[in-house]
């Protein structure tokens, strides 16, 4: 019998399911949009339930649309926006406060008094990463202090804290399990990288009870099984990562010095370090690019706050555009010397800045001005970022990339692929499957599965679609760069 996988792709804007057949090519798919929240300055939101049943949905919806029986799926893969936190009642499934998301800035002051009591070389030396608003850690504290009743219940053993991957599994398995896997783990702020431990002194500094934590597995393993009235049947859960993570697997970026960006709702450039983790002197972040049987795999990764989201925000913040691929014919007609630079900072700046309390800018504004050059501006900005990050990686000492894989919904606009391209001055290669986060969560599960063999069977399916060539002469691209640091400078809320 043919085997298909699928994967839960659930993201900051929208769950989605695919389901793959074993050669890693999708079968059916289906998308749920879901709201987001902004209650004040700074503070982004999601309602958990929302999270559960549009994801429940779109697992039904991509069955249905198959035409498959549910017994066909042999397997799952759960891949998430990743420090998204959330905390449920153990016993209900029911969620004590929103999920705080990522890109919340709302922990900015309480990460500044940590940062000057001089905690975070230790943190950054265990975890990785950097004392930072972004991570799950210190949005678990504020809940915790915030919420009537919650840490007396956390105390008593009441209550568990997860990342949506830990969320939706919980639910999925009918509140049988509470795992995440080693990749979700590492973007806590409370798991130490190096034992692959949950670390009782983090714990203590941000005031965390144990009990409230997922046990930790590898990304491919027993996960646990689906309720089987959920979906038709009892289906195990094999796969877990990160969406970062995912799409490195996705990109079949195996061996050290391989680099995958990936654009979504923010940009995430990882870069496989192999099996030694390497510390930024560049504010990136050391993070658990896979675990496999045990063995981690390490990387290092530059995060972009708003990348998509800058064009959702110029189709339904100022309504420049009704759809967002109106924005490559507007780019097409204004050409990359715009004279426009917009930096979107909505919710601070990520890598390599990591300054939280930054606001968005236009600058360059003319009574030429109109739609076309903000969009374009818009566009330009995503590039100009990512080539922010490839900067910070040279500096770290990592060798140019001979290429970069790009994956995500920005990557079918050829104008943002070919001045990424420009701008960096090294070639961007689209691969034929742009899921690459959903396909490598279904490769993670198919891989305990035995439907492959190992990560060099993984790789033979990886196929580019299509590669863009750097075509810009270096005076011009280090002038339009130029430009933007000028900009990014005027935005920094410090120095």
């Amino acid at each position: 019998m043919t085997q298909y996988l699928l994967a839960i792709d659930q993201g900051t804007t929208s769950s989605r399911a695919i389901i793959f057949s074993a050669q890693g090519l999708p079968v059916a798919r289906a998308q749920q949009e879901f709201k987001q929240y902004f209650p004040q300055d700074g503070w982004v939101e999601h309602d958990g339930q929302e999270i559960w049943s549009s994801t429940l949905q779109v697992c039904r919806d991509a069955i249905a649309s198959s035409g498959l029986q549910p017994q066909a799926i042999a397997a799952i893969g759960i891949t998430n926006q990743r420090e998204t936190t959330l905390v449920w009642d153990a016993a209900t499934g029911t969620p004590v406060y929103s999920a705080i998301v990522w890109q919340d800035r709302r922990t900015a002051d309480y990460c500044a008094g940590l940062k000057s009591q001089g905690h975070e070389a230790m943190v950054s030396a265990r975890t990785g990463l950097l004392i930072d608003p972004y991570f799950s850690a210190t949005k678990l504290r504020w809940i915790l202090e915030n919420v009537s009743g919650a840490r007396e219940r956390a105390e008593r053993g009441e209550l568990r804290f997860g990342t949506v991957d830990s969320f939706l599994l919980w639910h999925l398995s009918g509140g049988k399990v509470h795992r995440t896997d080693a990749s979700n783990a590492s973007r806590t702020l409370l798991f130490n990288i190096h034992t692959q431990q949950w670390d009782e002194e983090l714990l203590e500094l941000f005031e965390i009870p144990a009990s409230l934590l997922p046990e930790v597995l590898d990304c491919a393993a027993e996960f646990g099984h689906t309720d089987a009235e959920l979906l038709g049947a009892s289906i195990p859960v094999l796969g877990m990562a990160g969406d970062q993570q995912a799409a490195l697997i996705g990109q079949a970026c195996f061996q050290p010095g391989m680099v995958k960006s990936t654009y979504g709702t923010g940009c995430f450039m990882i870069q496989n370090t192999g099996d030694q983790p390497v510390s930024s002197k560049n504010r990136l972040l050391t993070t658990v690019g896979y675990r496999l049987e045990g063995k981690v795999t390490y990387a290092v990764e530059g995060s972009i706050f708003v990348a998509g989201a800058a064009v959702q925000w110029l189709r339904d913040g100022i309504k420049l555009i009704s759809h967002a691929r109106d924005s490559e014919a507007l780019a097409e007609a204004t050409g990359e010397a715009c004279g426009v630079y917009l930096v979107p900072a909505f919710t601070g700046l990520g890598a390599p800045y990591w300054d939280p309390k930054a606001r968005g800018a236009i600058f360059g504004l003319t009574r030429d001005t109109g739609i076309k050059e903000i969009v374009t501006a818009g566009l330009q900005s995503v590039c100009y970022q990512t080539r922010d990050l490839l900067e910070a990686m040279r500096q770290d000492g990592a060798a140019a990339p001979s290429a970069l894989r790009v994956d995500g919904g920005m990557v079918e606009n050829n104008w943002v692929m070919q001045f990424l391209a420009d701008i960096l001055g090294v070639s961007v290669e689209r691969p034929e499957v742009t899921e690459t986060t959903a396909l490598g969560v279904a490769y993670l599960a198919g891989l305990k599965l035995g439907l492959y063999q190992d990560l060099n069977a993984i790789a033979s399916h990886w196929h580019r679609q299509q590669r863009f060539e750097p075509r810009m002469n270096d005076a011009h691209r280090e002038r339009l760069y130029a430009g933007w640091l000028d900009a990014v400078k005027r935005v920094r809320s410090e120095p």
